[in-house]
Protein backbone atom coordinates (compact mmCIF):
# COMPACT_ATOMS: atom_id res chain seq x y z
CA UNK A 1 0.00 0.00 0.00
CA UNK A 2 1.49 2.13 -1.85
CA UNK A 3 1.08 5.33 -1.25
CA UNK A 4 -2.19 5.19 -2.24
CA UNK A 5 -3.66 3.25 0.28
CA UNK A 6 -2.05 5.68 2.86
CA UNK A 7 -4.95 7.83 1.91
CA UNK A 8 -8.08 5.85 3.20
CA UNK A 9 -9.26 7.15 6.44
CA UNK A 10 -8.80 2.94 7.88
CA UNK A 11 -6.00 1.20 9.55
CA UNK A 12 -4.11 -0.84 7.61
CA UNK A 13 -6.17 0.86 4.58
CA UNK A 14 -3.47 4.03 5.63
CA UNK A 15 -0.80 1.25 4.25
CA UNK A 16 -1.34 0.70 0.32
CA UNK A 17 -2.33 -2.41 0.57
CA UNK A 18 0.92 -9.49 0.09
CA UNK A 19 3.84 -10.18 -2.34
CA UNK A 20 6.22 -9.29 -4.10
CA UNK A 21 8.50 -11.06 -5.80
CA UNK A 22 7.02 -9.24 -8.19
CA UNK A 23 6.63 -6.49 -10.53
CA UNK A 24 5.43 -5.68 -13.90
CA UNK A 25 8.24 -7.03 -15.73
CA UNK A 26 11.40 -8.03 -14.56
CA UNK A 27 13.52 -7.14 -17.27
CA UNK A 28 12.26 -3.46 -16.68
CA UNK A 29 13.92 -2.95 -13.70
CA UNK A 30 17.49 -2.05 -14.44
CA UNK A 31 20.50 -3.74 -13.18
CA UNK A 32 21.90 -2.46 -9.51
CA UNK A 33 23.85 0.44 -10.96
CA UNK A 34 22.85 1.23 -14.21
CA UNK A 35 21.12 4.71 -14.74
CA UNK A 36 21.59 5.14 -11.06
CA UNK A 37 21.98 8.94 -9.75
CA UNK A 38 26.01 9.75 -9.74
CA UNK A 39 26.34 10.56 -6.31
CA UNK A 40 28.89 9.71 -4.34
CA UNK A 41 27.34 8.10 -1.68
CA UNK A 42 26.69 5.09 -3.95
CA UNK A 43 29.90 3.84 -3.80
CA UNK A 44 30.33 4.64 0.19
CA UNK A 45 31.93 1.63 2.49
CA UNK A 46 29.01 0.17 4.42
CA UNK A 47 29.16 -1.77 7.50
CA UNK A 48 26.78 -4.74 7.78
CA UNK A 49 27.68 -5.30 11.28
CA UNK A 50 25.33 -3.99 14.26
CA UNK A 51 27.79 -4.32 16.44
CA UNK A 52 27.02 -3.97 20.84
CA UNK A 53 27.24 -0.29 21.27
CA UNK A 54 23.88 1.73 22.29
CA UNK A 55 22.11 3.01 19.33
CA UNK A 56 18.92 4.67 19.18
CA UNK A 57 17.14 4.86 15.75
CA UNK A 58 14.90 7.43 14.85
CA UNK A 59 12.24 6.18 12.72
CA UNK A 60 9.15 8.48 11.35
CA UNK A 61 6.16 6.31 10.71
CA UNK A 62 2.58 6.75 10.45
CA UNK A 63 -0.41 6.77 12.48
CA UNK A 64 -2.52 3.55 12.66
CA UNK A 65 -0.15 1.55 10.55
CA UNK A 66 1.04 -1.07 13.38
CA UNK A 67 3.38 -3.31 11.50
CA UNK A 68 6.34 -0.96 11.65
CA UNK A 69 6.13 -0.45 15.49
CA UNK A 70 5.58 -4.24 15.62
CA UNK A 71 9.04 -4.58 13.79
CA UNK A 72 10.55 -2.04 15.62
CA UNK A 73 9.55 -4.00 19.05
CA UNK A 74 10.85 -7.48 17.70
CA UNK A 75 14.08 -6.14 16.81
CA UNK A 76 14.68 -4.18 20.23
CA UNK A 77 14.03 -7.84 22.03
CA UNK A 78 16.48 -9.83 19.47
CA UNK A 79 19.01 -7.08 19.47
CA UNK A 80 18.75 -5.37 22.92
CA UNK A 81 21.30 -2.76 22.23
CA UNK A 82 19.46 -0.64 20.34
CA UNK A 83 16.21 1.02 20.83
CA UNK A 84 14.01 2.88 18.32
CA UNK A 85 12.25 6.23 18.80
CA UNK A 86 9.79 6.54 16.73
CA UNK A 87 7.26 9.58 16.18
CA UNK A 88 3.45 8.85 14.34
CA UNK A 89 1.73 11.04 12.08
CA UNK A 90 -1.44 10.59 9.96
CA UNK A 91 0.13 10.18 5.94
CA UNK A 92 -1.18 13.31 4.80
CA UNK A 93 1.00 15.04 7.77
CA UNK A 94 4.45 13.29 6.60
CA UNK A 95 3.93 14.34 2.77
CA UNK A 96 3.66 17.78 4.23
CA UNK A 97 6.39 17.63 6.71
CA UNK A 98 9.14 14.90 5.46
CA UNK A 99 11.36 17.42 3.43
CA UNK A 100 11.41 20.03 6.71
CA UNK A 101 12.03 16.67 8.54
CA UNK A 102 14.63 15.19 6.32
CA UNK A 103 16.52 18.45 6.16
CA UNK A 104 16.60 19.33 9.65
CA UNK A 105 19.88 18.59 11.87
CA UNK A 106 17.15 16.01 13.46
CA UNK A 107 16.44 13.62 10.44
CA UNK A 108 14.64 10.47 11.20
CA UNK A 109 17.20 7.52 10.46
CA UNK A 110 14.05 5.71 8.76
CA UNK A 111 11.34 7.28 7.40
CA UNK A 112 7.70 6.18 6.09
CA UNK A 113 8.29 7.52 2.52
CA UNK A 114 5.34 9.53 0.77
CA UNK A 115 7.49 10.52 -2.34
CA UNK A 116 10.31 9.42 -3.50
CA UNK A 117 11.26 11.49 -7.04
CA UNK A 118 11.51 15.00 -5.08
CA UNK A 119 13.39 13.62 -2.31
CA UNK A 120 15.69 12.43 -4.00
CA UNK A 121 16.07 15.31 -6.36
CA UNK A 122 16.35 17.30 -3.49
CA UNK A 123 19.51 14.96 -1.90
CA UNK A 124 17.24 14.15 1.34
CA UNK A 125 17.17 10.15 0.62
CA UNK A 126 20.33 8.07 1.42
CA UNK A 127 21.14 6.24 -2.22
CA UNK A 128 21.00 2.00 -0.74
CA UNK A 129 23.02 0.95 -3.72
CA UNK A 130 25.69 0.25 -1.41
CA UNK A 131 23.29 -1.87 0.68
CA UNK A 132 21.83 -3.49 -1.70
CA UNK A 133 25.37 -5.26 -2.62
CA UNK A 134 26.48 -5.31 0.61
CA UNK A 135 23.48 -7.94 2.23
CA UNK A 136 23.13 -9.08 -1.25
CA UNK A 137 19.77 -8.09 -1.92
CA UNK A 138 20.41 -8.80 -5.60
CA UNK A 139 18.83 -12.45 -4.26
CA UNK A 140 15.50 -10.77 -3.69
CA UNK A 141 13.11 -10.69 -7.07
CA UNK A 142 14.63 -7.68 -9.25
CA UNK A 143 10.60 -6.62 -9.49
CA UNK A 144 10.43 -6.36 -5.95
CA UNK A 145 12.20 -3.80 -5.38
CA UNK A 146 11.65 -2.05 -9.27
CA UNK A 147 8.80 0.77 -7.76
CA UNK A 148 11.37 1.67 -4.83
CA UNK A 149 14.27 3.24 -7.78
CA UNK A 150 14.54 6.43 -9.01
CA UNK A 151 16.64 6.93 -11.99
CA UNK A 152 16.95 10.12 -13.68
CA UNK A 153 13.58 11.79 -12.07
CA UNK A 154 11.51 8.98 -12.38
CA UNK A 155 11.22 5.72 -10.80
CA UNK A 156 11.12 2.50 -11.94
CA UNK A 157 14.77 2.06 -12.89
CA UNK A 158 18.47 3.71 -10.94
CA UNK A 159 19.37 3.46 -7.76
CA UNK A 160 17.29 1.92 -4.96
CA UNK A 161 15.96 4.72 -2.62
CA UNK A 162 13.65 2.22 -0.24
CA UNK A 163 12.59 -1.01 0.87
CA UNK A 164 9.13 -2.22 1.73
CA UNK A 165 7.82 -3.07 5.04
CA UNK A 166 5.20 -5.61 3.77
CA UNK A 167 4.17 -6.01 0.17
CA UNK A 168 0.60 -5.83 -0.39
CA UNK A 169 -2.12 -6.98 -3.31
CA UNK A 170 -5.36 -5.97 -4.23
CA UNK A 171 -8.16 -8.02 -5.60
CA UNK A 172 -11.70 -9.08 -5.25
CA UNK A 173 -13.11 -10.51 -1.61
CA UNK A 174 -16.47 -11.94 -2.23
CA UNK A 175 -19.25 -13.13 0.72
CA UNK A 176 -19.33 -17.15 -0.12
CA UNK A 177 -23.07 -17.18 1.27
CA UNK A 178 -24.40 -14.85 -1.56
CA UNK A 179 -21.73 -16.52 -4.12
CA UNK A 180 -23.50 -19.68 -3.82
CA UNK A 181 -26.80 -17.66 -4.13
CA UNK A 182 -26.31 -16.13 -7.15
CA UNK A 183 -24.52 -19.72 -8.43
CA UNK A 184 -20.85 -18.62 -7.63
CA UNK A 185 -18.78 -22.58 -8.05
CA UNK A 186 -15.55 -20.74 -8.69
CA UNK A 187 -13.94 -17.65 -9.14
CA UNK A 188 -14.53 -16.29 -12.40
CA UNK A 189 -12.25 -16.72 -14.99
CA UNK A 190 -12.77 -14.11 -17.48
CA UNK A 191 -13.45 -10.65 -17.42
CA UNK A 192 -16.87 -11.55 -19.26
CA UNK A 193 -17.65 -14.07 -16.51
CA UNK A 194 -17.29 -11.85 -13.81
CA UNK A 195 -19.83 -9.79 -15.76
CA UNK A 196 -22.08 -12.62 -16.15
CA UNK A 197 -21.98 -12.46 -12.27
CA UNK A 198 -22.49 -8.92 -11.65
CA UNK A 199 -26.06 -9.42 -13.77
CA UNK A 200 -26.81 -12.48 -11.79
CA UNK A 201 -26.54 -10.78 -8.44
CA UNK A 202 -28.23 -7.77 -9.77
CA UNK A 203 -31.42 -9.94 -10.66
CA UNK A 204 -31.43 -11.98 -7.38
CA UNK A 205 -31.51 -8.58 -5.70
CA UNK A 206 -27.83 -8.85 -4.35
CA UNK A 207 -26.09 -5.85 -4.78
CA UNK A 208 -23.28 -6.92 -7.08
CA UNK A 209 -20.36 -5.20 -5.98
CA UNK A 210 -19.80 -2.79 -2.77
CA UNK A 211 -17.53 -0.04 -3.65
CA UNK A 212 -16.67 3.22 -1.58
CA UNK A 213 -16.40 6.70 -4.27
CA UNK A 214 -16.85 9.13 -1.28
CA UNK A 215 -13.45 11.08 -0.52
CA UNK A 216 -11.07 8.90 -2.90
CA UNK A 217 -11.94 7.41 -5.49
CA UNK A 218 -12.36 3.46 -4.31
CA UNK A 219 -13.63 2.74 -8.10
CA UNK A 220 -10.22 3.59 -9.20
CA UNK A 221 -9.80 -0.37 -7.54
CA UNK A 222 -12.13 -1.85 -10.55
CA UNK A 223 -10.73 0.34 -13.01
CA UNK A 224 -7.20 -0.03 -12.71
CA UNK A 225 -8.30 -3.41 -13.06
CA UNK A 226 -10.08 -3.38 -15.87
CA UNK A 227 -7.60 -1.38 -17.70
CA UNK A 228 -4.44 -3.34 -16.44
CA UNK A 229 -6.45 -6.50 -18.41
CA UNK A 230 -7.98 -4.67 -21.41
CA UNK A 231 -3.96 -3.11 -22.88
CA UNK A 232 -0.39 -3.57 -22.19
CA UNK A 233 -0.09 -3.05 -17.78
CA UNK A 234 4.02 -2.11 -18.87
CA UNK A 235 2.35 1.06 -20.81
CA UNK A 236 0.13 1.32 -17.17
CA UNK A 237 3.60 1.19 -15.38
CA UNK A 238 5.72 3.51 -17.44
CA UNK A 239 2.86 6.17 -17.31
CA UNK A 240 2.96 5.72 -13.58
CA UNK A 241 6.52 5.95 -13.46
CA UNK A 242 6.53 9.40 -15.19
CA UNK A 243 8.32 7.45 -18.61
CA UNK A 244 8.44 10.14 -21.31
CA UNK A 245 6.14 9.99 -23.85
CA UNK A 246 3.77 8.05 -22.06
CA UNK A 247 0.08 8.59 -21.64
CA UNK A 248 -3.35 7.60 -20.22
CA UNK A 249 -5.66 8.13 -23.00
CA UNK A 250 -4.75 4.62 -24.42
CA UNK A 251 -7.48 2.52 -25.87
CA UNK A 252 -7.17 0.50 -22.67
CA UNK A 253 -7.80 3.25 -20.34
CA UNK A 254 -10.92 4.15 -22.34
CA UNK A 255 -12.78 0.75 -22.32
CA UNK A 256 -11.72 0.51 -19.05
CA UNK A 257 -13.90 3.73 -18.63
CA UNK A 258 -16.24 2.84 -20.67
CA UNK A 259 -16.70 -0.69 -18.45
CA UNK A 260 -17.03 0.99 -15.30
CA UNK A 261 -19.61 3.78 -16.55
CA UNK A 262 -21.63 0.46 -18.24
CA UNK A 263 -21.67 -0.79 -14.69
CA UNK A 264 -22.91 2.16 -13.00
CA UNK A 265 -25.85 2.44 -14.86
CA UNK A 266 -26.79 -0.99 -14.73
CA UNK A 267 -26.24 -0.76 -10.76
CA UNK A 268 -23.82 -2.88 -9.88
CA UNK A 269 -22.29 -0.10 -7.46
CA UNK A 270 -24.11 1.32 -4.68
CA UNK A 271 -26.33 4.38 -5.37
CA UNK A 272 -24.52 6.26 -2.62
CA UNK A 273 -21.38 5.21 -3.91
CA UNK A 274 -20.16 9.04 -3.91
CA UNK A 275 -21.38 9.40 -0.71
CA UNK A 276 -19.79 6.05 0.98
CA UNK A 277 -16.80 6.42 2.40
CA UNK A 278 -13.73 3.28 2.86
CA UNK A 279 -15.50 2.41 6.05
CA UNK A 280 -18.92 2.46 5.30
CA UNK A 281 -18.11 0.21 2.66
CA UNK A 282 -16.04 -2.78 4.73
CA UNK A 283 -18.93 -2.12 7.23
CA UNK A 284 -21.66 -2.74 4.80
CA UNK A 285 -20.20 -5.81 3.33
CA UNK A 286 -19.03 -7.05 6.59
CA UNK A 287 -23.03 -7.08 7.28
CA UNK A 288 -23.31 -9.01 3.55
CA UNK A 289 -24.43 -6.30 1.61
CA UNK A 290 -22.43 -6.66 -1.57
CA UNK A 291 -21.34 -9.97 -3.49
CA UNK A 292 -18.04 -8.19 -4.30
CA UNK A 293 -15.39 -5.62 -3.18
CA UNK A 294 -12.71 -4.70 -4.88
CA UNK A 295 -9.76 -4.09 -1.80
CA UNK A 296 -6.57 -5.25 -0.87
CA UNK A 297 -4.62 -7.56 1.86
CA UNK A 298 -4.29 -5.18 4.16
CA UNK A 299 -8.46 -6.20 4.78
CA UNK A 300 -7.77 -9.68 5.63
CA UNK A 301 -7.22 -10.73 9.39
CA UNK A 302 -9.96 -7.89 9.65
CA UNK A 303 -12.81 -10.16 7.39
CA UNK A 304 -11.39 -12.83 9.16
CA UNK A 305 -12.94 -11.84 12.44
CA UNK A 306 -16.04 -10.15 11.32
CA UNK A 307 -17.04 -12.95 8.75
CA UNK A 308 -15.23 -16.17 9.73
CA UNK A 309 -15.53 -18.63 6.79
CA UNK A 310 -18.39 -16.59 4.57
CA UNK A 311 -15.55 -14.49 2.74
CA UNK A 312 -13.06 -15.56 -0.25
CA UNK A 313 -10.43 -14.08 -2.57
CA UNK A 314 -9.10 -13.66 -6.02
CA UNK A 315 -6.94 -11.65 -7.93
CA UNK A 316 -9.06 -10.22 -10.94
CA UNK A 317 -9.36 -12.43 -13.81
CA UNK A 318 -8.01 -12.13 -17.29
CA UNK A 319 -9.87 -11.10 -20.75
CA UNK A 320 -9.40 -14.22 -22.19
CA UNK A 321 -8.99 -17.57 -20.53
CA UNK A 322 -5.49 -18.73 -19.08
CA UNK A 323 -4.65 -15.27 -19.45
CA UNK A 324 -1.86 -13.84 -16.75
CA UNK A 325 -3.36 -12.19 -13.98
CA UNK A 326 -2.18 -8.16 -13.09
CA UNK A 327 -3.05 -6.81 -10.21
CA UNK A 328 -2.40 -3.48 -8.49
CA UNK A 329 0.34 -4.01 -5.37
CA UNK A 330 3.01 -1.58 -3.78
CA UNK A 331 5.10 -1.85 -1.08
CA UNK A 332 5.25 -0.14 2.31
CA UNK A 333 7.44 2.24 1.31
CA UNK A 334 10.50 3.00 4.02
CA UNK A 335 13.98 4.61 3.09
CA UNK A 336 16.61 5.93 5.24
CA UNK A 337 17.42 9.88 5.42
CA UNK A 338 20.28 11.10 3.81
CA UNK A 339 21.30 13.23 7.24
CA UNK A 340 20.76 9.71 9.31
CA UNK A 341 22.57 9.76 11.77
CA UNK A 342 22.98 5.34 12.04
CA UNK A 343 22.12 4.55 8.76
CA UNK A 344 23.89 1.21 9.11
CA UNK A 345 21.85 0.44 11.56
CA UNK A 346 18.93 1.49 9.72
CA UNK A 347 19.93 -0.59 6.57
CA UNK A 348 20.24 -3.44 8.96
CA UNK A 349 16.71 -3.36 9.95
CA UNK A 350 15.46 -3.37 6.50
CA UNK A 351 17.56 -6.43 5.65
CA UNK A 352 16.54 -8.33 9.06
CA UNK A 353 12.83 -7.38 8.46
CA UNK A 354 12.49 -9.18 5.26
CA UNK A 355 15.03 -11.88 6.18
CA UNK A 356 14.63 -13.04 10.19
CA UNK A 357 12.09 -15.67 10.52
CA UNK A 358 9.97 -14.04 13.30
CA UNK A 359 10.23 -10.48 11.47
CA UNK A 360 8.64 -12.41 8.18
CA UNK A 361 5.80 -13.72 10.32
CA UNK A 362 5.07 -10.88 11.79
CA UNK A 363 4.72 -9.23 8.49
CA UNK A 364 2.03 -11.88 7.63
CA UNK A 365 -0.01 -11.30 11.06
CA UNK A 366 0.11 -7.63 11.99
CA UNK A 367 0.65 -6.47 8.50
CA UNK A 368 -1.64 -9.23 6.56
CA UNK A 369 0.93 -9.01 3.70
CA UNK A 370 3.90 -11.16 1.96
CA UNK A 371 7.47 -10.14 3.64
CA UNK A 372 8.63 -10.04 0.03
CA UNK A 373 12.75 -10.84 0.21
CA UNK A 374 14.90 -13.55 -1.26
CA UNK A 375 12.73 -15.94 -3.07
CA UNK A 376 14.22 -19.21 -1.61
CA UNK A 377 12.27 -17.72 1.43
CA UNK A 378 9.16 -19.28 2.42
CA UNK A 379 6.09 -16.99 3.64
CA UNK A 380 5.26 -17.86 6.68
CA UNK A 381 1.70 -19.88 6.42
CA UNK A 382 -2.06 -18.68 7.76
CA UNK A 383 -4.48 -20.49 9.68
CA UNK A 384 -6.23 -22.54 7.35
CA UNK A 385 -9.60 -21.90 5.71
CA UNK A 386 -9.31 -18.27 6.18
CA UNK A 387 -9.27 -15.34 3.62
CA UNK A 388 -5.13 -14.53 5.13
CA UNK A 389 -4.35 -17.81 3.83
CA UNK A 390 -6.07 -16.97 0.41
CA UNK A 391 -4.99 -13.58 -0.24
CA UNK A 392 -1.12 -14.96 0.57
CA UNK A 393 -1.25 -17.98 -2.09
CA UNK A 394 -2.99 -15.17 -4.24
CA UNK A 395 0.39 -13.13 -3.68
CA UNK A 396 2.70 -15.89 -4.67
CA UNK A 397 0.65 -16.88 -7.57
CA UNK A 398 1.31 -13.60 -8.92
CA UNK A 399 4.92 -13.28 -8.11
CA UNK A 400 5.13 -16.72 -10.18
CA UNK A 401 3.22 -14.55 -13.09
CA UNK A 402 5.16 -11.40 -12.79
CA UNK A 403 2.06 -9.25 -12.73
CA UNK A 404 2.24 -6.66 -9.84
CA UNK A 405 1.79 -3.20 -11.35
CA UNK A 406 1.61 0.00 -9.12
CA UNK A 407 -1.19 1.91 -8.59
CA UNK A 408 -2.20 4.50 -11.15
CA UNK A 409 -3.04 6.88 -8.28
CA UNK A 410 0.43 7.14 -7.40
CA UNK A 411 1.53 8.69 -11.11
CA UNK A 412 1.90 12.36 -9.48
CA UNK A 413 1.88 13.98 -6.21
CA UNK A 414 -1.45 15.32 -6.58
CA UNK A 415 -3.10 13.25 -9.99
CA UNK A 416 -5.63 11.48 -7.07
CA UNK A 417 -7.02 14.23 -5.62
CA UNK A 418 -7.02 16.40 -8.65
CA UNK A 419 -8.18 14.45 -11.57
CA UNK A 420 -8.72 10.99 -10.58
CA UNK A 421 -11.42 11.17 -7.59
CA UNK A 422 -13.25 14.54 -8.84
CA UNK A 423 -13.50 12.34 -12.18
CA UNK A 424 -14.69 9.37 -11.17
CA UNK A 425 -17.29 10.90 -9.26
CA UNK A 426 -18.26 12.63 -12.05
CA UNK A 427 -18.30 9.61 -14.35
CA UNK A 428 -19.95 7.44 -12.25
CA UNK A 429 -23.02 10.36 -11.37
CA UNK A 430 -23.18 10.64 -14.80
CA UNK A 431 -21.81 13.97 -15.29
CA UNK A 432 -18.94 12.73 -17.67
CA UNK A 433 -17.89 10.88 -20.51
CA UNK A 434 -15.57 7.94 -20.54
CA UNK A 435 -13.65 10.46 -23.16
CA UNK A 436 -13.30 13.11 -21.35
CA UNK A 437 -12.16 11.03 -17.82
CA UNK A 438 -9.31 9.71 -19.97
CA UNK A 439 -8.14 13.01 -21.41
CA UNK A 440 -8.97 14.95 -17.89
CA UNK A 441 -6.57 12.52 -15.78
CA UNK A 442 -4.29 12.98 -19.22
CA UNK A 443 -3.99 16.97 -18.87
CA UNK A 444 -3.56 16.88 -15.23
CA UNK A 445 -0.68 14.81 -15.41
CA UNK A 446 0.92 16.78 -17.72
CA UNK A 447 -0.02 20.13 -15.72
CA UNK A 448 1.44 18.41 -13.14
CA UNK A 449 5.32 16.95 -14.78
CA UNK A 450 5.19 20.90 -16.29
CA UNK A 451 5.81 22.63 -13.21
Amino acid sequence: MAELLTRFPRRRMAVLAPLLAVGLAATACSAPGADRSSTAESDAVVKTDLGTEPITLEMYAETGFPLAKALADEFSKQHSNVKFNIREDQFTVIVENAPRVMASDNSPDIIRLPTMVDLVKDDLLKNLDPYFTAYGWDKFPASQLMQLRVGENTRGTGSLYGMGLGYSVTGVFYNKKLAAQVGMTQPPATVAEFEQLLAKAKTSGVQPIMQFNKNTAGINFPHQALQNQFGDPTQVADWIFQKPGATFDTPAALKATQTIQKWAQAGYFPKDANALDYAAMVGEFQKGNGLFMFNGDWESANLDKSMPGNVGFFLFPAETAGGKHVAMSAPNTFGVSAKAKNPDAAAYFLNWAHTNAKAREIAVTVGGSSPGGPSDLPVPAAAPNTVLAETLKASQQLGAENGAVDFTANATGGIFAAAITPEMQKLVAGQQTPEGYVKAVQAEYAKELSR
